[in-house]
């Protein structure tokens, strides 16, 4: 299996999953990424952004990598359109076009990965297209329209703030008036009733019973084995994992079923034990060693 580099740290779960995905689809083919532009029509470079998380995939090269794999892509472009709608939604700088390769009939792998023309833009949806990028202008593109918000913003502030000062003094003199022509000031009106703030539901109670059922060790929160888990996730599967990873010499901190930092970090030492990809990531190889 190929020992990846993990994915960035700003990536989204749902990109993590997405990215683990085409990764275990590429390991298990045997491919090279000079095989796998070959044969997806997709440069080495453009793969290799795709799978370390830099670049979102288009659909069609999901779809090419199902095919050479012969992996079913209903459930993979399921999983690639969440990807895709979160990736839609980053404000940060796009990511370079990917280059796909120029095949040409007959010729020998070697010159395919050579032969590389540049990727027309294009909309997301068409064979050979970049994919979706964040929708990110040109550098500077609005400075003059927030400095001009920003002087309007600052005017209106101001008008705002001498109203105020006037209905003050103009409050601030009534009660004066009041208190020379009754001789006390009028009795400051009840506050309300604080209102009543109900405490928040309490998270629940995981406890481990950790036991060895026909060989597998299971801790009584779930018996999933290809659940994909990453930070962020909440719920008796990630109890689940917490309880096997206390369980190996792994603390994941508090039993809570809520995947956070502690317990990704204890995932990372696991697969790093277990010669897995290093991702952070729990999906069905580190379920097999967590439960084996």
């Amino acid at each position: 299996m190929s020992r990846w580099k993990g994915l960035p740290a700003e990536l989204d779960p749902s990109t993590r999953n997405l990215v683990v995905r085409l990764r275990r689809l590429k390991d298990h083919s045997g491919l090279s990424l000079r095989q796998l532009a070959a044969r997806t029509g997709y440069s080495t470079s453009s793969w290799e952004r795709y799978l370390g998380g830099r670049s979102l995939p288009p659909r069609e090269a999901v779809e090419a990598l199902a095919s050479v794999t012969g992996e079913d892509p209903t459930r993979l472009l399921a999983v690639w359109e969440v990807a895709a709608e979160a990736w839609s939604g980053r404000t940060a700088t796009a990511p370079a076009a990917p280059v796909p390769v120029a095949v040409r009939a007959g010729a020998p792998a070697g010159e395919q990965d050579q032969a590389q023309a540049p990727e027309p833009a294009a909309e997301p949806g068409r064979a050979g297209s970049a994919g979706l990028v964040d929708p990110v202008g040109p550098a500077g593109a609005g400075a003059e329209p927030a400095r001009g918000r920003a002087f309007h913003v600052a005017v209106a502030a101001g008008v705002v703030a001498v109203a105020l000062t006037a209905s003050a003094v103009v409050v601030l003199a009534g009660r004066v008036g009041t208190e020379d022509a009754r001789g006390t000031a009028a009795p400051p009106a009840p506050s309300a009733a604080p209102a009543t703030v109900s405490p928040p539901p309490d998270l629940p109670a995981y406890t481990c019973r950790v036991e060895r059922i026909d060989g597998l060790w299971y801790a009584g929160q779930s018996t999933t084995r290809d659940a994909v888990l990453a930070n962020g996730y909440a719920g008796p599967e990630v109890a689940e994992a917490q309880c096997l990873l206390s369980r190996a010499g792994y603390s994941p901190g508090d039993i809570d079923g809520i995947f956070g930092p502690v317990t990704e970090r204890a995932v990372k030492r696991l697969q790093a034990e277990a010669d897995l990809v290093v991702d952070g990531i729990v999906g069905p190889h580190t379920w097999g060693a967590l439960r084996g």
